[in-house]
């Protein structure tokens, strides 16, 4: 969910703050007559005849996303509905996608979610133990080998290789 605060920029322009909030997302229909209001209000708040036909994000409230103030309010609706078709976790994917700018925009968050794996409660060292089981059956190489395996320099090397990232106390790793 998204919620944003639209503001009449007539009204603001001329020292007034009318505006309401809002959730997305909702209909197309819905959204317009919401604007409508927000300028309806203000051209009476603003007591003239002059047009007001301007809208403009003043605030928002979102985890997944930022916000500008001159952001198409249909196109965050719309970001907003494709957001809600996603299950928590699948938004943090697509969070972390867009704040390590491993994508260049909201439509290829949401189709590059998939190539990100979340570790939750991990280290790279956990990570690297992991990594080094998948490659070797560590169960069939003696004992004295696989004590001496250093895993905390295999996953500080992982890390530096650039595809995982610490968020938190959990590490995303990005396929794509």
């Amino acid at each position: 969910m998204i919620k944003v605060y639209v503001t009449d920029l007539e009204a603001y322009n001329n020292g007034l703050l009318v505006g309401n909030w809002y959730k997305l997302p909702m209909t197309s229909d819905e959204l317009a007559e919401c604007i409508e209001d927000v300028l309806r209000e203000g051209k009476q708040a603003c007591r003239h005849s002059h047009f007001h036909e301007e809208h403009f994000i003043t605030d928002f409230e979102s985890d997944v996303l930022s916000v500008n103030e001159h952001q198409d309010i249909y196109k965050l609706n719309e970001m907003a509905e494709a957001l809600e078709n996603l299950n928590e976790e699948e938004q943090q994917m697509v969070k972390f996608l867009l704040d390590n700018y491993l994508v260049s925009n909201f439509d290829e968050a949401i189709q590059k979610y998939d190539d990100v794996r979340v570790y939750s409660d991990s280290s790279m060292e956990d990570i690297a133990y992991d990594y080094v089981n998948e490659c070797y059956n560590l169960d069939e190489i003696a004992p004295i080998i696989t004590n001496n395996i250093d895993y905390e320099k295999i996953g500080r090397d992982l890390e530096i290789e650039g595809a995982y990232y610490k968020v938190g106390s959990d590490i995303y790793e990005y396929i794509g």
